[in-house]
Formats: C-alpha cells, sequence, structure tokens
C-alpha cells in the first residue's frame, strides 16, 4: 500500500451478521438466543452483536422477543438474500470502488480514465450484487 492510501473493504459486520442469522438458525429450538449467546459463538463483546441486531431488526430480518423469548428470525432463511444482510449492516452506500480525486487533466490517461474505467467498475459491482442477491441464507446453513 502506498503511503496515504485507503483501502474500502466490506468490514466483518457482513461475516459476524451471517454468523447471528446462522445461529439463530440453527439454536432456536434448544436455546434463548440472546447477545451474550451469540457473542460465545462469533468471539466479540456482546456490544458489538446488539449493534448489529439493531441493524438486522431495522431491516426486518430479526425480531428480539422481550422477556425470555430473545432474538429470533423475522422471515424465514430462504427469504433472506446475503445482499439483504449486506444492505442491512454495511457502511458501504452506493458504489463500492472510490476513484481517486484528482487525476492530471493535461495527462493524456489522467484525463480519460474515468471514462475507460467507470462502465467496467459498475459491472463489476452489478455482477457482485447479482451473485449476492442469488444465495440465501438457506444455501449457506448449517442443516
Amino acid at each position: 500500500m502506498y503511503e496515504g492510501e485507503m483501502t474500502v473493504q466490506i468490514s466483518s459486520r457482513f461475516t459476524i451478521a451471517v454468523h447471528i442469522l446462522t445461529c439463530i438458525d440453527y439454536f432456536h429450538e434448544e436455546y434463548t438466543i440472546t447477545s451474550d449467546f451469540l457473542a460465545g459463538s462469533v468471539g466479540v463483546n456482546p456490544v458489538i452483536i446488539r449493534q448489529i441486531i439493531l441493524q438486522l431488526k431495522a431491516a426486518g430480518l430479526v425480531e428480539v422477543v422481550r422477556g425470555k423469548g430473545g432474538i429470533i428470525l423475522a422471515r424465514p432463511l430462504e427469504s433472506i438474500t446475503l445482499y439483504d444482510v449486506y444492505e442491512a449492516v454495511e457502511s458501504v452506500k452506493g458504489k463500492l470502488f472510490r476513484f481517486h480525486e484528482n487525476p492530471n487533466p493535461d495527462c493524456p490517461v489522467g484525463k480519460n480514465i474515468h471514462a475507460a474505467l467507470d462502465g467496467s467498475l459498475d459491472e463489476i459491482q452489478a455482477v457482485l450484487e447479482a451473485k449476492m442477491k442469488s444465495i440465501t441464507m438457506k444455501d449457506i446453513a448449517l442443516r
């Protein structure tokens, strides 16, 4: 990496959310699913689990049942795609690829790089999103 270079990547919140949903499905008949229970499986602080649960709840993927009800799935696994999870928890909205801000307009490469690359980057993102939409949580569930 070059000095001052910033990388943008999908955070671990996405894989943690997938882990959470998988745990809820796997253990819901045996245990009351709590943030502490999930934290033990994921290996992170329960505060992080609670933050992600709030995002999953806002997206309509989980419900929190007060009392001893715990956390349950709001929809069947086959109706939750990886893209649904991604949209619920990721802060990367819009374009995944960040273009460098100041290509030199006096350089033949610099003045044309956006036009040469933008379409390809949009296509790559569309393929990624389509693939995420085609994989459901049921496809990766452990049962």
